[in-house]
């Protein structure tokens, strides 16, 4: 289990640890629990609370919901917009949305439907293009090591290309692209919008739905999906990031 470490001072820096590596798993049966997963129904744990488009009043789709490391059960809820475009490009912009309970803030620009709003949960593409639905429960297991010295290998040259660190190599080989705690592995380096002490990095997935095996369709530009929350772990910003 990551725990929080106390320590981290902005989004580069590990709030978590140690670093787990995300793993699917089919839910038999609708999710009841407050466990980290993607699709299905949110799992409460104050009263709902589904954001809306703040242009068209739209609701958003439901992504997923994660456990954020700590003695509490807290959940964080992430809820995205979806035109057939880029996924959660611009932080504060309301289609981007992460709740946390319990005891959370809403972001000052997200909109909360009225009470009994309800919108669609995350879905893979069926045939002719219908959408099917789904739920994947997350195992959340130890990182092997030669990926977790990837990542934080990554993030130390990233820290080098901000002036912030000392000079490292150029990483070369694959880094972990879903997971949760340690450093996150951002494509160009920076939390845009976020790179401030305010926000601290939670977890991490990539995007998927081209093939007709995935589990399920996000977009961001052949990218990654980051979430991430404030240092009291009250309220979330996520962030679609691509090369």
């Amino acid at each position: 289990m990551s725990r929080p470490t106390g320590q981290a001072q902005g989004p580069y820096e590990a709030a978590f640890l140690p670093r787990l590596q995300m793993s699917l798993r089919i839910a038999d049966e609708p999710v009841t629990e407050p466990v980290s997963k993607f699709g299905g129904q949110p799992v409460w744990l104050e009263a709902p609370a589904w954001p809306v488009d703040p242009q068209t009043g739209e609701p958003l789709v439901f992504i997923g919901q994660f456990r954020v490391p700590g003695d509490e059960v807290r959940l964080a809820y992430l809820f995205l917009e979806e035109d057939g475009q880029v996924m959660g490009m611009h932080p504060t912009s309301g289609e981007a949305v992460v709740l946390i309970q319990p005891d959370g803030r809403v972001p000052s620009f997200a909109v909360i439907g009225p009470r009994g709003t309800r919108g669609r949960s995350l879905w893979r593409w069926g045939p002719d293009e219908t959408e099917i639905p789904v739920e994947w429960l997350v195992d959340l297991d130890p990182t092997p090591p030669e990926m977790d010295a990837a990542a934080n290998h990554h993030a130390a040259w990233w820290s080098y290309m901000r002036h912030e660190g000392p000079e490292v190599d150029l990483p070369s080989g694959d880094e972990p692209e879903d997971f949760l705690g340690g450093t996150a592995v951002l494509p160009n380096g920076r939390a845009w919008g976020l790179d401030d002490d305010s926000w601290l990095f939670l977890c991490q997935f990539a995007d998927r739905g081209e093939d007709a095996k995935d589990p399920f369709f996000l977009n961001f530009g052949y990218g990654s999906g980051f979430v991430f929350i404030s240092s009291d772990h009250r309220e979330g910003r996520f962030l679609g990031d691509c090369s």
